[in-house]
């Protein structure tokens, strides 16, 4: 079976967030928990990262927020080879919140360049961490395939988003080449 990470942004996922939902139903998800989510450190994050996929090689990656910034800078990194494939719903403007708050340095600027590993973005046309423009532009930059949620907030619980059933769907595509191949 694929294992599914779970990658919460800043602060962690709160409870009932989709995220935290989705550990709940899927028994191959395992969330990757950061020692610390109140100050973020990208070379920490990218190790807690990298440790669970050589435990969980060919996982699926599911990023919310500064999750997905942490997923993006694992483009060139040798661990990147053992993604299956990503689902980066809302990334953080991790440029923007570095000039608002240092805390977040350490995740920009951005990374432009294509991913190694497929990969799909989510993103809002009213979310407060990113702006539509630019996230579509990193999707195109990334080489991801790119859902418009129209004005979704930051697709979390104060958004209105709790269980989240089209993520689940979008989730499963990544695992239909495995299927494919085991057949």
């Amino acid at each position: 079976m694929t294992t599914t990470l779970i990658i919460p942004g800043y602060r962690g996922s709160e409870a009932g967030h989709w995220q935290r939902q989705w550990l709940v139903d899927d028994p191959q998800a395992k969330v990757v928990e950061q020692e610390d989510w109140e100050n973020p450190v990208l070379s920490d994050w990218l190790h807690v990262l990298e440790a669970h996929l050589a435990e969980h090689p060919h996982a699926v990656l599911v990023a919310h927020s500064l999750g997905c910034v942490l997923v993006s800078h694992l483009a060139n990194r040798p661990a990147a080879a053992h993604v299956a494939g990503a689902l980066l719903v809302a990334p953080a403007d991790s440029e923007r919140m570095a000039r608002h708050d240092r805390k977040f340095a350490s995740f920009a600027p951005l990374p432009r360049q294509e991913l190694m590993f497929p990969s799909v973005v989510v993103a809002s046309r009213n979310d407060e961490y990113m702006s539509f423009a630019k996230a579509k532009a990193l999707a195109d930059v990334w080489g991801s395939g790119f859902v418009d949620l129209g004005h979704a907030g930051h697709i979390n619980p104060a958004s209105g988003f709790g269980y989240w059933p089209e993520g689940l769907i979008l989730t499963s595509s990544f695992r239909q080449p495995a299927l494919i191949a085991a057949e």
